[in-house]
């Protein structure tokens, strides 16, 4: 069997989440304790604990989303055919290939969280979702757009597409896309924009800085949708992806091309899980989906897909 592991990003984390991975297993404990010592604080507490208002804090949501999608990976004990990760998941990802140390990525993601919180000041940007409209619409939409910087951030499906720029630019595409439904998101800067050039060139020196290994086996990575299987590699689409778009629905191709049978999503949350299936209701065959973001969800996906109980 052919099997993915997905790797969630920021939108998905909720307050705790991974208490039951650090309460049931003891790998899982010792990641979290690796992560409070690497960062010097209490993230765990964060993540267990609350309150949401710090959870949600850029800085601190990618470090508790890769520890969690980490213990959660690990639970699972094999490694998949292929992995990949939506934004800051795909420094999960390649954790799990072994490609970065864990308490590197720690470190990596925290400043990352907080470069790109500094890159645009809080209310300048902002990003929206827009549903039912095919990309390439809205892309010729954003084309008409004279109030300032906006482009598409995602392409999560077909028809599931994320805008991201200055403000009054987004609220002006939102006006000439005229979708069946869009939302402003909460979230306080415009993300995998250009505007995060500032925020890129900062973590590029940082990414520099750290030993990146030839992965275990191959990422899809989000800035150009394609296999990898070198650490330069790896390094490479880090420094470009934080302010050029997340290109899923062509991540999802390829795993579509390599006859993914099964996928796996390590981590809280099932935003990745709902748009595979969008997804893949065009392929030949549906891959089979399963969600591990506790010991429950760990053990039926190891009975099923490597007969481990």
């Amino acid at each position: 069997m052919n099997i993915a592991y997905l790797f969630p990003g920021q939108g998905s984390q909720t307050v705790g989440m991974g208490r039951d991975l650090f309460d049931r297993s003891p790998e899982a404990r010792a990641l979290f304790e690796k992560a409070d010592g690497a960062l010097g604080f209490s993230l765990s507490k964060i993540c267990f604990e609350g309150p949401e208002e710090d959870l949600r804090l850029t800085q601190n949501t990618q470090p508790a989303l890769l520890v969690v999608s980490t213990a959660a990976c690990r639970t699972l004990g094999r490694d998949p055919v292929v992995a990949a990760g939506h934004s800051l998941g795909e420094y999960s990802a390649l954790v799990a290939a072994g490609c970065l140390r864990f308490e590197d990525a720690v470190v990596l993601v925290h400043k990352r969280g907080r470069y790109m919180q500094d890159a645009v000041p809080v209310g300048v940007g902002g990003m929206a979702a827009v549903l039912g409209v095919p990309g390439d619409e809205v892309a010729r939409r954003l084309g008409e757009v004279r109030a300032g910087i906006v482009e598409i951030a995602n392409w999560n499906s077909d028809d599931q597409i994320v805008i991201s720029g200055e403000k009054p630019a987004v609220e002006e595409a939102l006006a000439l896309i005229k979708a069946p439904r869009s939302v402003m998101l909460p979230v306080s800067a415009p993300f995998h924009s250009r505007l995060m050039k500032p925020a890129e060139e900062k973590l590029a020196a940082d990414l520099d800085a750290v030993a990146f290994a030839d992965p275990r086996f191959p990422i899809i990575t989000n800035v150009d949708a394609r296999l990898i299987r070198t650490g330069a590699e790896a390094r490479e689409a880090l420094k470009r992806q934080v302010s050029r778009a997340v290109l899923w629905t062509k991540s999802m191709a390829v795993m579509r091309d390599l006859g993914i049978d099964a996928c796996v999503e390590c981590g809280p949350g099932k935003v990745l899980a709902g748009l595979v299936k969008r997804i893949a209701r065009g392929w030949p065959k549906a891959p089979v989906i399963y969600n591990v973001e506790n010991w429950e969800g760990a053990e039926i996906a190891r009975a099923a897909l490597f007969g481990l109980l």
